[in-house]
């Protein structure tokens, strides 16, 4: 039985096989089977109803269901469309397979006057197959070039970063002479030597002498230092190096270094020259001086500049100029015998200065015969040639904005105000306040006048400016005293008594609680004069001892820990003797203001009608009430 079965199990695997074989043959055939019907067209067709042959397209052009046709060649396709509305919404367009030759289609397209056109899609996709490669490589050539500039400049310019960025002419065309630069009269005839020396050195070799290295010119801001050196190139003709400070210091190690040795490489070229250097305290300042350490590329750069003034290799022919107003941080090495030879001082001009430099500025201005420069020059004491030149441009430009034709003295006048006190407001109203006020200003004028020892009143006035001042009282200042600081005792005091009568009359007319904060300015000019007299110009019983020294350099690093050299009891009778002066002048314009209080009541009446009086009315009007210091009439005359 087990035999029979193993027989009957062999004669089935045969069977088995062929069925599995079919199977495999029948799946082959249902994949294959797509492929063919595919390729097939009559199949395809029939199995698309949407499709026409070649043929039937022949035919509904005889019948005249064609619309329209559009041939394209490359792909040997017909896009019919048919006038049947059902066709178009289902089926739409029709594709046709065409022949390699379409003779008997156009004829019956034309025959039968249907719509066609013949458009070719392979045409315009192979311009933008084709454009597209070529826009990729237009960009990426666009970057490589783009990386290749930058490159070229990036090193073109480490190349370039350490030479120098002075400007440099040739001739020194500056436009500006000695004749241009006025009120500084010594330090041009200091000048006039340098120029003598580029132009004739042999006058003063012949004599054994020799051409100094370098000038230092030093002043405030304002006072002409630029102007002169472009004065000197000017004058002399000569190859004119000019570079601020500031230029040569980088954040890069060495390259201000670098660029001072490449100014001196092309001046030496040059030579004879000039070689201006503005604000040299950006570079030369103190090195190691400070707190907190200094800045080592700064100090290199020094180095390399004092190296170069006076090294081993001598500059001859290359006188530097160099200009600051800080000549206390400069470097003591920068300014021996050697490298800066000489220091002109630049200071603020004095009376006869700053009427030269008026009329050398008032010359391209339509200024009024009427108006007497003499005048403005003595009232603007302190002002330097770029504040004069500033306030003549202020006057012309109130005189254009009031279009009048020249410039008056009303327009200087007030050019003057706005410079140094600020801009005119709105006129207050006829109120409490406005008489407040009017009685303050009248106060600070009437001492101002009845004080022998006071400067002149200018003008009184209850205008309010910018920056809180609701009035003020302008003084004549004594140039003789502001320029050389020689003050005297009956002075000092007066002065403060004058500040203090703006309040005495406040306290005297409207009482201690109706007193106002607007003293407070006062009260500091007040204290600060006292103090002075005390502590440093030995105006009191204290004894003739500079308790104090006055230095305003405490962000140098000078003051750091600065402590006074007096005791705590010393600092007790300091504090008790600028009181006692405080108190002592204050009292004694409080009485004045009591015995003239009618002239006050007068004055203030005027003040508040005109809200303006002039010096020489005021003057005229206090005379009639009382005795007017001769000093005073003189000064009005």
């Amino acid at each position: 039985m087990t035999n029979l079965a193993k027989k009957a199990s062999m004669k089935k695997r045969p069977s088995t096989t062929k069925n599995l074989g079919l199977a495999s043959m029948l799946a082959a055939s249902l994949t294959i089977l797509p492929g063919v019907v595919a390729s097939t067209p009559a199949l395809a067709q029939k199995a698309k109803p949407n499709s026409l042959t070649y043929g039937e397209l022949l035919q509904k052009i005889d019948q005249g269901e064609v619309q329209k046709v559009d041939i394209d060649e490359t792909e040997k396709v017909a896009r019919v469309k048919l006038k049947s509305d059902q066709q178009q919404k289902d089926a739409g367009t029709i594709k046709v397979k065409l022949l390699n030759r379409n003779t008997e289609l156009l004829n019956k397209l034309k025959k039968n006057q249907v719509d066609f056109a013949e458009a070719s899609s392979a045409n315009s996709k192979s311009v933008v197959e084709l454009l597209i490669p070529l826009m990729w490589i237009f960009l990426l050539l666009t970057v490589i070039l783009l990386f290749l500039r930058r490159t070229t400049n990036a090193s073109s310019q480490a190349m370039n970063f350490g030479k120098t960025k002075a400007r440099f002419q040739m001739e020194a065309k500056t436009g500006v002479i000695f004749d241009d630069v006025a009120g500084i009269e010594e330090a041009k005839e200091e000048l006039q030597e340098v120029v003598t020396f580029l132009k004739q050195p042999e006058k003063f070799t012949a004599v054994g002498a020799k051409i100094p290295k370098g000038v230092l010119l030093v002043g405030p801001p304002g006072t002409g230092k630029t102007l002169l050196a472009k004065a000197i190139a000017g004058e002399a003709g000569v190859p004119f190096f000019s570079i601020s400070g500031s230029e040569f210091v980088e954040m890069f190690v060495g390259v201000g270094a670098s660029r001072v040795r490449d100014l001196f490489k092309k001046a030496k070229e040059s030579a004879p020259c000039l070689i201006f250097i503005d604000e040299i305290d950006a570079v030369g300042r103190q090195r190691g001086a400070g707190i907190g350490g200094g800045n080592d590329e700064r100090e290199q750069t020094l180095n390399q500049l004092l190296t170069e003034m006076d090294g081993f290799e001598g500059n001859t022919g290359i006188i530097i100029i160099a200009a600051t107003n800080r000549p206390d941080v400069l470097d003591a090495a920068l300014l021996r015998p050697g490298r800066f030879d000489r220091q002109v001082i630049v200071d603020a001009p004095d009376r006869k200065g700053r009427l030269s430099i008026l009329q050398v500025h008032s010359r391209n201005k339509k200024i009024d015969p009427s108006v007497s420069l003499e005048i403005v020059a003595r009232r603007t004491p302190g002002f330097t040639g770029a504040d004069l030149a500033n306030l003549l441009n202020e006057a012309a430009i109130l005189t254009a904005r009031r279009r009048k034709e020249a410039i008056t003295q009303l327009e200087i006048d007030d050019a003057i105000d706005r410079l140094t006190i600020g801009l005119t407001l709105n006129p207050l109203l006829d109120s409490r306040k406005k008489r407040l006020i009017a009685y303050h200003e009248i106060g600070h004028a009437l001492l101002a006048t009845l004080l022998e020892h006071s400067d002149p009143l200018n003008k009184v006035t209850i205008i309010p400016r910018s920056g809180g001042v609701g009035g003020f009282s302008q003084l004549i200042f004594n140039e003789e005293t502001i320029d050389s600081g020689l003050y005297t005792r009956a002075w000092l005091k007066d002065n403060i008594t004058m500040t203090l009568g703006g309040k005495a009359a406040e306290t005297e007319v409207f009482g201690e609680a109706e007193t106002t904060g607007g003293a407070s300015g006062d009260l500091k000019s007040v204290t600060n004069l006292a103090r002075k007299m005390v502590t440093m110009y030995g105006m009191s019983d204290l004894g003739l001892v500079a308790l104090e020294t006055q230095n305003n350099d405490v962000f140098l690093g000078r003051d750091w820990g600065h402590r006074s050299e007096y005791s705590e009891e010393m600092a007790s009778k300091i504090d008790n003797k600028v009181r006692e002066i405080a108190i002592s002048c204050y009292q004694e314009a409080c009485n004045i203001i009591r015995q003239n209080r009618p002239l006050v009541d007068k004055l203030v009446d005027i003040l508040v009608e005109q809200e303006t009086i002039e010096g020489e009315q005021f003057r005229s009007i206090v005379a009639e009430y009382t005795q007017v210091p001769e000093k005073q009439l003189a000064t009005s005359s």
